[in-house]
């Protein structure tokens, strides 16, 4: 069952690309979004030497969103090193406990479920050389854990950052269903995907069209051409996973191989467009 949230926000210096605490009522989990600029700043607040799990959020040299996911006993310190040796990331998520509860099985377990529920959801490159191990706990403090994964979820969210989120979660439901829209189109094209919070998803296994129009944009085609490079789309024009695009126009003029309105390409199986369910809602 679900329930209502109350998030407490609270916005340093009223600048919103700097620092952010975010807490939950009745939970003992804070999160702070801090940009790289500001870690001198989090180093004056009091607990920013408690143990707790980080992420770290930037961009390759493909410009596809990258994670690192880690565990620290003293926060401040493990970022700080994080300032030596990396270039990659712009913004960090800490977590902790306010009353500094959890300890270095605690945050072991968390940043080994954190990463598996990243590499699953499959929105950003995971920057991590290793699998983090998974430490063995008692029932009652997994139970508290499973707790705190769900409030950080929540939180991290609510701070724009939908990586740990799946498909499954975030696809748009009509009456508690999943809507699977699908192009069955002429070159061979024939796939499957959903609306998601964030854009459109098309499935794994979709097969796109094996040529294009001479009137497909430029961008697209290169799009199309990038895609096939990182091997998102393989050799037979299948994708190799789920892949969200920003929209179901942008998803259906790759998947058909031209310029297309997604809003009337995409059908259910009865032949309803996502513009129909749109107007019906």
């Amino acid at each position: 069952m679900s329930f209502n949230k109350t998030i407490q926000m609270f916005i340093f210096d009223g600048n919103p690309n700097g620092r952010i605490m975010c807490e939950l009522s009745n939970w003992n989990g804070r999160v702070y979004k801090i940009s790289r600029n500001d870690i001198s700043e989090f180093a004056k607040r009091s607990d920013a030497l408690n143990t707790g799990i980080y992420f770290l959020f930037g961009k390759n040299d493909d410009n596809n969103e990258t994670i690192y996911i880690g565990e620290a006993e003293e926060m401040l310190t493990r970022i700080r090193q994080h300032l030596k040796d990396a270039n990659y990331w712009n913004d960090c998520i800490a977590v902790i406990s306010k009353d500094n509860l959890l300890n270095k099985a605690h945050v072991k377990y968390l940043e080994n479920k954190f990463y598996i529920m990243a590499q699953k959801s499959g929105r950003a490159v995971t920057t991590n050389k290793t699998i983090p191990t998974c430490s063995s706990l008692s029932e009652y403090d997994e139970a508290m854990l499973e707790e705190f994964i769900s409030n950080t979820k929540l939180l991290v969210n609510t701070l724009g950052y939908k990586v740990f989120d799946s498909i499954e979660e975030s696809a748009i439901k009509k009456d508690q269903t999943q809507l699977i829209f699908q192009i069955n189109a002429t070159r061979g094209a024939e796939a499957k995907g959903m609306i998601v919070a964030d854009g459109f998803v098309v499935l794994k296994n979709s097969t796109i069209a094996t040529t294009i129009t001479p009137s497909m944009s430029a961008s697209l085609q290169k799009l199309r051409n990038k895609l096939l490079e990182s091997k998102i789309i393989d050799n037979s024009f299948k994708f190799t996973k789920n892949h969200i695009f920003t929209s179901p126009s942008l998803a259906a003029a790759i998947v058909m191989g031209r310029n297309a309105n997604g809003r009337t390409e995409w059908k259910t199986s009865d032949n309803k467009s996502i513009k129909d369910f749109e107007e019906e809602n």
